[in-house]
């Protein structure tokens, strides 16, 4: 059954710093700060409505959860804690910093029904950490990870991609890390630079450059370099056992608004996906074709290999992911179609996500 949550947002109160690239007021849409009798009151409507309360979370987001005064966050706590239990929901998810987790603050957690903890990381490479005016290093998430762990909690880890000084091997370093730490969960957000923001003082002053390029007005000049690094981490992880439950920043009007550069898309994780199965789609007809991955060929025999590769092709897929092979918007169709290959997509339960197979 699939996972969902009541989410709540917790706008920028209480956190000790301001990193380079936060507006939390735009991000999560939130105008004010809410109180326990509006947790109940959310929370209260929801159990009507939801199909399955039992995978559910309460979710406080869009702060910096434990980092809020302490009153207000057992207030929060103790209202939505009333709706946990049997015949309500499996429990409460929390995202916070990673310098602000300790023994003492994760058993009141655990205490209230908290059941998962989301570390907001974004790097694992302190050069990027302190550029980005983070507050914490590295080792900090390692420490905060290892304890959340102990106490039990499930453990999420959020990345992002591209930002101020962070270079191609950094975001590898960081994928790497959280390999490592192999959380349960992980958000993967690439750079959206707002207004009012540092990165946005840094980018008009052309300190900034952002990763994969950028054009005048700020936007990535080759926006699929950046959604191709965020598929290859999506796979990596999700083939490591790690469920990656966001990839890109969710849909608003807010951040639409007052974007002024980086990299924000509405479907994201359906471009990654498409990403995805475009490469091993390719990869698939490659085998067909006999090409070997990494070897030189004359032109006269890059020309033949070509030729097997052109005509109609049925590739079998999860049945679940044939619109994700197909393309966002079929754009791996028509990729393909104008390199000379029909392709078409069909479900067998035996094909592994994320993977195809070419039906002879």
């Amino acid at each position: 059954m699939k996972h969902s949550n009541i989410s709540i947002f917790i706008p920028h109160i209480g956190c000790p710093h301001k990193c380079s690239f936060c507006d939390q007021h735009t991000i999560s849409g939130a105008q004010h700060i809410p109180d326990g009798n509006e947790v109940r009151e959310i929370c209260s409507k929801a159990l009507t409505e939801v199909k399955s309360p039992e995978n559910t979370e309460i979710a406080f987001f869009g702060g910096s959860f434990t980092a809020i005064p302490r009153d207000y966050m057992l207030e929060l706590l103790g209202a939505a804690h009333e709706f946990v239990g049997e015949g309500k929901f499996r429990g409460i998810r929390c995202s916070t910093r990673p310098d602000c987790i300790d023994d003492e603050v994760l058993s009141l957690l655990k205490k209230y029904g908290v059941t998962a903890i989301e570390l907001g990381a974004q790097s694992m490479s302190d050069k990027v950490l302190e550029a980005n005016e983070r507050g914490h290093t590295a080792e900090d998430v390692v420490r905060a990870s290892r304890l959340i762990r102990q106490y039990g909690f499930e453990l999420g880890l959020q990345m992002m991609i591209g930002l101020y000084k962070s270079t191609g091997d950094d975001e590898t370093e960081t994928m790497e890390k959280i390999l490592e730490i192999h959380p349960d969960t992980v958000r993967i957000y690439p750079v959206v630079i707002l207004k009012g923001t540092r990165l946005a003082e840094l980018l008009e002053r052309r300190e900034y450059q952002l990763f994969g390029g950028a054009t005048e007005d700020g936007c990535a000049s080759d926006f699929d370099d950046v959604v191709g690094v965020a598929a290859y981490f999506l796979e990596k992880f999700e083939k490591n056992g790690i469920s990656v439950i966001k990839c890109g920043l969710h849909a608003s009007e807010f951040v639409e608004k007052d974007m002024v550069g980086g990299f924000y898309h509405p479907a994201f994780r359906e471009l990654c996906e498409s990403m995805i199965y475009r490469t091993a789609i390719s990869d698939e007809l490659d085998r067909y074709a006999g090409i070997v991955s990494g070897k030189s060929y004359s032109p006269e025999e890059w020309d033949e290999y070509r030729k097997r590769r052109t005509g109609s092709f049925t590739l079998a897929v999860a049945p679940s992911c044939i619109s994700k092979a197909m393309g966002h918007k079929k754009s791996n169709y028509y990729y393909f179609k104008e390199m000379g290959a029909e392709i078409k997509i069909v479900g067998d339960e035996s094909v592994p996500k994320y993977q195809c197979r070419l039906r002879r």
